[in-house]
């Protein structure tokens, strides 16, 4: 009788884990057909996600496109965020906007499988889902929370933009598929906002960008302020959580040993710099246009450094005619480039605290010295160390990006400030990415804020981000 009790017990136990597999096989094959049956929405077809599979690759790149304009208009009037929290906000805005179409593409997978603390339930996407009616939920919502300190005016935009796209894409949809839609956007935007506070140390930093408690070491050339506006800005950043390299993972070069000695290398790059700055200034010449055209470092003037990237992206989107999920990908990988950018940079400039031009200048050649940065602003200098560039870092880790989805040859006007007469705006023309991500990089000794070896460590540090992220691999079946 004992060895029949077994032998039933272990037959029963066999039974109810192959039904429980065959549950899950089930369940998981009912939600790759209904996730993958999904409309059109205001690019034309007839309702409902059974009639008929469109394809995320036969949408155009319309809502997200939309929203990345709006992004830039709330961006240039965000206060208090600029670089890092912006770098930060473009990752997470980005990744709840992708975790929306997840499961719905048929080439590539969630993220939620690669960090611990993000959850999302993608059986809640079972119902008929029209998903450009969901981006535009998600857009709205992640967009409203992560951009603070914006004025009414600009922050108005979102729910206008949102109504428009909204009244657009629900034609011929039925209440129930635009409830449906409206909500899972929604679930989505919790998930990912819920997942960013996980983030403590981002949530504390951005709370009190400046912090009182943080006093520089001090050393011959290292950085400090000299009164309250020029505190430090995001001292600790280099704790942030990072994407896809971290600030340990990323390598770093010393920069050029500090000398006052005239005949010295650093001395050099600070010569170079008060004679740029200064002709630039006194000829108005290209290298001026240069210096304002990629500045952004102006809060309620111009887009930030991030955002830039994001106007660059969503130009060259437009250009080449992407479609909706190629646009999600490529935005997807700026957004984590631009954030792990932001910490490792951070992390480099407070462990070499390495002193800004113009304190230098003054000090050692020329007492009258000024910046080209200073005119568009009443600071004279960025509230952060100088090696390595942040603006050049954000732009090698983006360039390396548009390279890895356009190829580096490339004829493209950038036209991000067409129009503006505060500042020289015109657009520029390139013929390769790099040609334009090294302009922005170096930009930024005209301008008067940099020395060349900020500028080259920067781009050298954001290549090496961005080689990682375009290796980050989220096509499914591969590992």
């Amino acid at each position: 009788m004992m060895i029949t009790r077994k032998y039933w017990a272990l037959l029963l136990v066999v039974l109810l884990f192959t039904a429980q597999s065959c549950s899950d096989e089930l369940e998981t094959d009912l939600i790759s057909e209904d996730a993958l049956a999904l409309r059109g929405g205001g690019n034309g077809g007839p309702g409902g996600a059974n009639q008929g599979d469109i394809e995320l690759t036969d949408l155009t790149h319309e809502v997200s496109t939309e929203w990345a304009d709006l992004f830039l208009t709330v961006d240039r009037y965000a206060y208090g965020m600029r670089p890092n929290a912006t770098a930060r906000a473009i990752a997470y805005i980005n990744l709840a906007a992708y975790e929306t179409a997840a499961p719905f593409m048929r080439s590539y997978e969630t993220t939620s499988r690669k960090f611990q603390d993000l959850k999302i339930d993608q059986r809640r996407a079972r119902k008929k889902i029209d998903i450009e009616v969901a981006l535009n939920a998600v857009y709205a919502d992640v967009l409203d929370h992560f951009m603070t300190n914006v004025d009414n005016g600009a922050k108005a935009g979102i729910a206008t933009l949102e109504a428009s796209l909204q009244n657009e894409f629900q034609e011929d949809l039925s209440t129930e598929e635009v409830q449906n839609s409206t909500a899972w956007g929604a679930y989505v935007a919790e998930q990912i906002i819920a997942f960013s506070q996980t983030d403590e140390e981002a949530e504390e930093q951005i709370l009190e960008p400046q912090p009182s408690s943080y006093e520089p070491p001090t050393g011959d050339g290292y950085w400090t302020y000299s009164a309250e506006p020029e505190r430090a800005l995001f001292p600790y950043w280099g704790k942030v959580r990072t994407f896809v390299i971290s600030s340990e993972k990323t390598t770093s070069v010393a920069p050029v040993q500090y000398s006052v000695n005239p005949n010295s290398n650093y001395y050099a790059q600070m010569q170079e710099v008060l004679e740029v700055n200064n002709t630039a200034k006194e000829e108005q010449n290209e290298d001026l246009w240069i210096a304002e055209f990629w500045s952004d470092d102006v809060e309620g003037l111009m887009m930030s450094p991030p955002g830039r990237q994001v106007s660059l992206a969503k130009q060259l989107t437009e250009q080449a005619d992407l479609n909706l999920q190629e646009t999600l990908v490529l935005f997807l990988r700026l957004g984590f480039a631009l954030n792990d950018a932001a910490v490792s940079t951070w992390a480099d400039k407070y462990e070499h605290m390495v002193m800004r031009p113009s304190n230098y200048i003054r000090a050692f050649i020329d007492p009258s010295f000024q910046t080209n940065l200073f005119r568009l602003v009443y600071w004279p200098n960025p509230s952060f160390p100088g090696y390595p560039s942040g603006h050049s870092c954000f732009a090698s880790a983006a360039g390396g990006v548009f390279i890895d989805q356009f190829g580096n040859d490339i004829n493209f006007t950038d036209r991000s400030h067409e129009g503006r007469t505060e500042f020289l705006g015109e657009p520029r023309t390139f013929s390769t990415i790099e040609d334009m991500a090294s302009e922005n990089a170096f930009s930024r000794v005209p301008l008067g804020v940099h020395i060349r070896m900020d500028c080259t460590e920067g781009l050298r540090l954001g290549y090496e981000i961005s080689d990682a992220v375009n290796k980050f691999d989220l096509r499914r079946g591969h590992k």
